[in-house]
């Protein structure tokens, strides 16, 4: 854009102010199951260290990874200042803290937009669409974290690759650390975020530095080379006669092949200068980028995990556990309308209009396309990776139809009435998205076992007891401080994980749950296996239409929601 940098700030200011306040509003009031469990294990590092047992459901010896310690050590700390604080609430500053952390990703990716697209306006509005769209996935969780992490990876290499400043370099090695101990489970695609750069610089080394030219050139020499070595060593005439045929063949050969093979590089170099879609052109700087995996790679030992940050995807993706968590399994696009809206648009700008795309880029969205049909959870960062691409083709569709359209606009919104109008829309959409959440808490009282657990630490003899409970709800009996059957941290109840010395496999405990739950299995067999001495569900479980009516399990406690029972000796 051709503003002057004053009217770019100003213009900066504005939409940073509107992004804060629109991600705010849509940061969720109620917590996720995640943020109960890892309140505790936070609390339980703090106090005992990283010992790599779990301390929290009654099963012995369970062997836990911790796979975003610094995450829940970071999170405890914040509830615990909350509880000291003169509001003694903490979980008020851990709303606090997902409401900055939602507020810098939007921050961070509209600086990022700029950057790539050099176009405010359209990174503007775009962010505010992919805020939206992220919604669901802002949460008091570790992956907000690493989303951050992810957008300031991009930019790192977009800026590096620009201003070729080492600088960056260094900020990308701090950011694999980081990932590698506040959320390992996502460690291993931080490298995937350098390969579509990586596989560009070397196709487009290849194709600029003509290596199939010249090595059908060098073939051609090295044939012309060996004819002339015979010929020098032959003594027979007749023989060295035809062998001089062969080598004035080799001759007129190698000739034809230089000729032909300067035609196809003039040709190759202005199509690179005039693409057709496929914008290919090598950047020198990229190969840095190759010697900071090399690095990042072992910036996983930097952590408390030993070979955890090597491991953890693979026996995730061993297990059954991805395929009976809804936010793993496979992507169904007409069941998500979003994600189906943004690969419509961005197959039409392809196909419909005359947008060029870079390789790097072509290879960073067919490979977020690939993820996220793999797995639901990736549409994340099919979002806030893809958008980067995405400002690029909308900046070039501005420049082409309306030139200095995105600079009337903004010097028109910073002007009194503008500013104030685009305050005004923020704010309204704002108040929208708030509304529904004014009267919420931050624990849902209809999801979440509060008035049992009440009960039950009144009540019953916690420590001696083994509790069957439902996985949605195990991670508050947890914070509560309740001894669980299952909570939502799923690896730890699957046998690629919790295999101890000495045994062949680890206890499939998952496996087990959903089997009982879904009543798969008779359900007495497995509770007189586990020995189970109380049960707790939620009344419209399947499960609890069964117990209900059996004269075993003695109704102990009931409310809307929920129902504990004894198990009859």
């Amino acid at each position: 854009m051709n503003l002057d940098k004053n009217t770019l700030r100003q213009f900066s200011l504005l939409a940073i102010i509107c992004i804060i306040l629109f991600s705010a509003a849509l940061t969720p009031v109620i917590f996720q199951n995640d943020t109960y469990y890892t309140i505790r294990i936070g609390e339980h590092i703090i106090n005992n260290g990283i010992d790599m047992q779990d301390p929290f459901s009654w099963h012995e010896d369970l062997p836990y990874t911790y796979p975003h310690w610094l995450y829940d050590v970071g999170i405890y700390l914040i509830f615990h200042l909350g509880e000291i604080s003169p509001a003694n609430n903490g979980f008020l500053f851990l709303y606090i803290s997902t409401v900055m952390l939602a507020c810098t990703l939007g921050v961070l990716i509209y600086i990022t937009c700029s950057k790539v697209s050099k176009n405010n306006l359209i990174s503007f509005f775009i962010t505010l669409l992919v805020m939206y769209v992220m919604r669901d996935f802002i949460a008091a969780r570790a992956q907000l974290v690493t989303f951050n992490l992810f957008v300031l990876t991009i930019l790192f290499i977009e800026c590096f690759l620009e201003t070729k400043k080492k600088r960056y370099l260094i900020f990308l090695i701090l950011i694999s650390i980081l990932i590698a101990n506040v959320h390992v489970a996502v460690w291993p695609f931080f490298f995937v975020l350098f390969m579509p750069y990586i596989a560009a610089y070397f196709i487009s080394m290849a194709i600029e530095d003509n290596w199939l030219s010249k090595f059908l050139i060098f073939s051609a020499k090295l044939k012309v080379k060996n004819l002339n070595k015979k010929v020098e060593k032959q003594k027979d005439e007749e023989k060295k006669k035809k062998i001089n045929e062969k080598l004035l063949k080799a001759e007129e050969n190698l000739k034809k092949v230089e000729e032909r093979e300067a035609k196809i590089i003039v040709r190759a170099e202005e199509r690179r200068k005039n693409p057709y879609k496929l914008m290919i052109k090598k950047n020198d700087a990229a190969k840095w980028l190759i010697l900071v995996v090399i690095i990042c790679a072992f910036t996983g030992l930097l952590t408390p995990l030993k070979d955890t940050p090597y491991t953890y995807l693979v026996k995730t993706m061993q297990g059954n556990t991805t395929k009976s968590i809804s936010e793993h399994l496979p992507l169904t696009l007409y069941n998500d309308k979003a994600t189906m809206v943004i690969l419509g648009l961005t197959f039409l700008i392809l196909i419909f209009t005359d947008t060029k795309i870079k390789l790097e880029d072509l290879f960073m969205v067919g490979g977020l396309i690939y993820l996220s049909f793999m797995s639901r959870r990736q549409v994340s960062l099919l979002t806030i990776i893809g958008v980067f691409i995405f400002v690029k083709w909308l900046n070039y569709l501005a420049v082409k139809f309306d030139k200095d359209g995105s600079e009337k606009l903004i010097k028109r919104m910073l002007t009194i009435v503008g500013v104030t109008i685009t305050i005004c829309i923020t704010v309204f959409l704002s108040i929208y998205f708030i509304k529904s959440k004014v009267n919420q808490k931050f624990i849902n009282t209809k999801r979440y076992p509060v008035e049992a657990c009440d009960w039950i630490l009144n009540n019953l003899d916690v420590k001696n007891m083994k509790i069957y409970n439902e996985y949605n709800y195990g991670s508050y009996l947890l914070y509560r401080g309740i001894p669980v059957f299952i909570d939502s941290r799923a690896d730890l109840y699957a046998p690629e994980f919790n295999k101890r010395d000495g045994e062949e496999k680890g206890r499939d405990i998952f496996s087990e749950y959903l089997s009982i739950s879904g009543l798969s299995t008779y359900y007495e067999t497995k509770f007189e296996e586990y020995g189970f001495t109380h049960l707790i569900m939620t009344k419209d479980a399947k499960l609890n239409m069964f117990v209900s009516r059996n004269d075993k399990y003695k109704e102990i406690y009931s409310d809307d929601n929920f129902v504990v029972y004894e198990v009859k000796k």
